[in-house]
């Protein structure tokens, strides 16, 4: 049996973006093991037989020594464990998991940047100093000799070539995590005041602060909820304490972290992804459009990819206040442009971006690096 290894630092986003894929690897023979920092997702991974290695996974640590000792540690777990393959999922896993890779002598790397988030798009200080060191790096690491790295997006995928990060023949466009077209699913409009909902963690470059400004401006012509947890890993992340703030001033409703999302979406009328910076592919983007609600977002890498401005929703510019709210008040105003944008993102949803697209061509992608053992 051919044996897979995902690394990522969270448990959560392995099950909510990877574990599909990896039950489909499951299916197609292979034994699948996650590495992952555990928190509450744990016990589901395993109930599901994917073999489960807690380590202590720091996203936000900067320490080169600890850096070090960690990957050391997993060249370790990765000899013990002999991997045909090894996927490793974020810019941090990428770069330790490969070099551990390395080290151990595995055959077999699939990368996958699944957007370049904080160090490539934020204006602090911390990701300026960081950029051009994490960018070094990934061209050690991104694309090695027997290797694969997987993008979400044409955009991050072609900038990455250009700067020489990644080479072109090891590169591959896979859309997004997939969506459940069964469990998200149209359903009717329900009456009432007009629901506005934004799902995502609660940090501030997936455009927290811009939505609630948008509530500002629109105050009283519709309900704007936030669901999701705020992200102590994060160095931008929003507090509860700011969360309770808005609410209180009567802007949003802040749910905190929605286990149904399915239920949520049915609930509302318009879907909103107002990311101040370069999204992979947003799966909450893409549950909205498979549940038939027209969606809102900002003309960035990831977003644009997901809505067809006109078409399936509409795009306006990233931290543009006011653009955001005229885009979400003339879908406020026009049941009927809500629901031919919804029925038009639930069709490209199961065009280009269900589950059983995304599995197939991650699959393939496996079986091209490490083809299946013939019979004895």
């Amino acid at each position: 049996m051919r044996t897979l290894v995902f690394l990522l630092t969270e448990d959560w986003f392995f099950a909510s973006h990877f574990q599909v894929r990896a039950l489909a690897a499951q299916r197609a023979g292979w034994r699948v093991i996650l590495i992952a920092r555990e928190s509450e997702a744990g016990p589901k991974i395993r109930a599901s037989g994917i073999e489960f290695i807690p380590v202590n996974f720091i996203r936000r640590r900067l320490n080169p020594f600890a850096e070090l000792a960690f990957t050391l540690k997993l060249a370790s777990l990765y000899r013990h464990l002999k991997p045909d393959l090894v996927h490793h999922i974020a810019l941090k896993p990428i770069v330790l998991g490969s070099i551990a890779a390395r080290l151990a002598g595995v055959k077999a790397i699939v990368n996958a940047p699944v957007g370049l988030g904080f160090v490539f798009s934020s204006d602090l200080l911390l990701a300026k100093i960081l950029r051009p060191i994490v960018a070094f790096a990934l061209r050690l690491t991104l694309t090695p000799a027997h290797g694969v790295a997987i993008f979400e997006n044409p955009d991050d995928l072609a900038a990455l070539v250009r700067d020489g990060m990644a080479r072109t023949e090891a590169a591959a466009l896979i859309r997004g995590a997939g969506v459940d077209i069964d469990t998200f699913h149209p359903t009717p409009e329900p009456p009432g005041r007009v629901r506005i909902v934004l799902i995502a963690r609660m940090i501030r470059e997936k455009g927290v602060p811009e939505f609630v400004e948008a509530a500002r401006i629109l105050k009283g012509r519709a309900e704007f909820i936030l669901a999701g947890a705020p992200d102590a890993g994060n160095h931008n992340a929003i507090t509860a304490a700011q969360l309770r703030g808005w609410e209180q001033e009567g802007l949003v409703r802040w749910l905190g972290p929605e286990k149904n999302i399915a239920g949520l979406l049915a609930s509302a009328h318009i879907a909103c992804q107002p990311s101040s910076y370069r999204e992979g592919l947003p799966k909450s983007a893409l549950e909205a459009m498979a549940a038939g609600k027209p969606l809102v977002a900002t003309d960035i890498p990831g977003c644009r990819e997901a809505v067809v401005d006109g078409l399936t929703g509409l795009l306006v510019p990233p931290r543009d206040a006011p653009a955001l709210a005229a885009a979400l008040a003339r879908l406020i105003d026009d049941p009927a442009l809500r629901a031919r944008m919804g029925a038009a993102g639930r069709t490209r949803v199961e065009e280009n971006f269900s589950d059983a697209i995304i599995c197939a061509q991650t699959l393939a992608i496996y079986e091209g690096l490490v083809p299946s053992r013939s019979p004895p």
